[in-house]
């Protein structure tokens, strides 16, 4: 019996000497396998300005040290274009060059902290650019969109709107009708006020009453009278557009903080389905009176670039949608930081998005639309063809939806050579041209400036 147990022990000791190795061999592949190749390092740090609308727009690109590895954010702040493109390529790319592209959150802090003083738009837009750029470098390796990357969908699409304008409460009116009867179930209306400057409303017309005369030369802006034109617009299109369609409006910060809680309150019945920016960043604290007084919902947040700005607002519950510009926050990395603090306090998601965005920012946008629990609706602006010449892969509408790209990555590619046909104008195109992108002045009868 000894004898037998021997020579298991013997054979089993031949038999652990023939399998070890196998093994060993097995788990170092696995080892291998998981490991897989280094993370890429950043290589070069490019910036495509380009203007195919005639809006400038700001692309960051990033590459790595792997061939065909590579990633776009959009860093555009159209007010101030010429300084981004310095501020990337002075600043942060000396910073992070040779850094490893997989360490998205610790490359934002890095970029945050290196300024010393920090919120800018200009280095938020900047930052924006590099963080979105890692962010489709990461879709790009892993194969996958971006929003596969931070959980996935839990709604297919964004709900959008868009802009109805025009010189006439009934021009107004009539593009509403004809954006609905398009599928679009949301629409944002505005119009000009009779011999005063207006926002959002396009051109006066040849047969516009003339301009109110002021205590100076230019253009006049009251805000009694907006907001009187503002309430009949919103009458005449809840009479002839009835209640199923959702109103939006923006008062784009025009008025004084008390104007602000009346023009709230009277246009509560109108059921809108926000008022965007009734405030400036500078007067948040009224929006506790706005709360106490009208159910009116709010949405705020265009201007801001600090986290001072909307977490009270948020924390508070003061507005109904945060509608944060993405990358004058700083890009994707805070901007869902924002969205998780939005979910909350039962604040929703309303991303500015005009046409001073890049398709890259707008695809950012609609990934967090439909990554966000508490998405609130996306604003939609429409591409033209010069812009699908430079940028392949732009979101797509379809009945009112905006639909993100399911390739990896953000799903965009940029034709540079395209790119540069639309350079940042130098010769006064556009309504601010001369002002190199900026806005001009705007001021009452008496001549005081006022915020726009």
């Amino acid at each position: 019996m000894k004898r037998r147990n021997v020579l298991k022990s013997i054979a089993a000791a031949g038999l652990a000497g023939i399998v070890l190795p196998r093994e060993q061999k097995a788990q170092q592949a696995v080892e291998k396998a998981v490991r897989g190749t280094p993370a890429p390092k950043i290589k070069d740090i490019q910036v495509i300005e380009t203007a195919p609308a005639g809006v400038r727009l700001t692309v960051v690109k990033i590459l790595t040290d792997q061939d065909g590895l590579y990633g776009y954010g959009c860093g555009t702040f159209t007010q101030r274009a010429d300084l981004v493109k310095p501020a990337v390529e002075r600043y942060l790319k000396p910073l992070l060059l040779n850094h490893p592209v997989d360490k998205i959150e610790d490359t934002w802090q890095l970029c945050y902290d290196s300024s010393y003083w920090k919120n800018g738009p200009v280095l938020n837009n900047a930052i924006s650019g590099v963080d979105q750029a890692l962010w489709d470098i990461k879709g790009r390796q892993a194969g996958m969109p971006v929003y596969e990357l931070v959980g996935g969908k839990c709604r297919e699409a964004a709900d959008a709107y868009t802009h109805a304008a025009g010189g006439e409460i009934q021009q107004c009116v009539d593009q509403a009708k004809m954006f609905m009867s398009q599928g679009f179930r949301n629409v944002r209306v505005q119009v000009n006020t009779p011999g005063y400057e207006g926002y959002g409303a396009g051109g006066r017309g040849a047969n516009a009453t003339p301009m109110v005369k002021g205590l100076h030369e230019g253009s006049v802006f009251e805000s009694q009278p907006y907001i009187r034109r503002a309430l009949a617009l919103f009458e005449e299109c809840r009479k002839q557009l009835g209640e199923e369609v959702n109103l939006l409006h923006d008062v784009h910060e025009r008025v004084t903080p008390n104007q602000a809680v009346q023009f709230a309150k009277e246009a509560e019945k109108y059921h809108l389905f926000f008022m965007e920016d009734p405030l400036s960043p500078e007067d948040i604290a009224y929006f506790r009176q706005i709360r106490q007084q009208c159910a009116t919902p709010i949405a705020m947040g265009e201007l801001f670039n600090s986290p001072h700005e909307w977490t009270p607002l948020i924390s508070e519950r003061l507005i109904d949608y945060i509608r944060v510009h993405v990358s004058q926050a700083g890009g994707f990395t805070p901007a869902r930081k924002i969205a998780i603090l939005g979910e909350h306090f039962g604040v929703k998601t309303a991303w500015h998005g005009p046409g001073d965005v890049s398709p890259v920012g707008h695809m950012a946008n609609v990934t967090l639309d439909v990554v966000s629990y508490n998405f609130g609706i996306q604003e939609y602006s429409g591409f033209n063809n010069a812009t699908h010449e430079v940028f392949s892969g732009c979101p797509v509408l379809e009945d009112g939806y905006i639909w993100p790209s399911t390739k990896p990555g953000w799903g965009i590619e940029v034709d540079e050579k395209a790119a540069a046909k639309y350079p940042f104008s130098a010769d006064g195109r556009g309504p601010r041209g001369p002002l190199n992108g900026g806005w001009g002045e705007l001021r009452r009868r008496d001549g005081q400036i006022i915020k726009q």
